[in-house]
């Protein structure tokens, strides 16, 4: 059994917390998806879409700081384990950055479809 299995959901929300808080203190690109959230939550505030659309917005945005944070971890447990340049860790890291692309590339999209509606309307 690891350290993390079949812990009380408080010490595992202290887990969660402590990769978070760590991935902010010390990742570039986690500050800079905080930032543009920010930034995308003040405009929704100054836009007021309808429920709908905050919605999509704000799981177009949990989705790319997901990704960017099982990016920082694979790149995390990559390093650790073969610290060394490597073809196939390299792939492995290409593929998990990819990843962040393509959620940022759907947030981007969800925010093109919101000003077109919003165009319309």
């Amino acid at each position: 059994m690891t350290a993390h299995k079949n812990q009380p959901f408080a010490r595992r929300l202290r887990f969660a917390l402590a990769g978070l808080a760590h991935a902010l203190r010390t990742e570039q690109s986690v500050k800079a998806q905080v930032v543009v959230f920010i930034l995308v939550v003040a405009t929704m505030l100054w836009l007021r879409p309808e429920a709908l659309w905050w919605a999509m917005v704000i799981l177009a945005s949990a989705g790319v700081f997901a990704a960017e944070l099982i990016n920082t971890a694979i790149e995390h447990l990559a390093d650790h384990l073969h610290p060394d340049a490597h073809p196939q860790i390299r792939v492995v890291k290409d593929c998990a950055a990819a990843a962040v692309l393509i959620a940022a590339l759907g947030a981007i999209g969800v925010g093109a479809a919101l000003a077109a509606h919003l165009l319309i309307k």
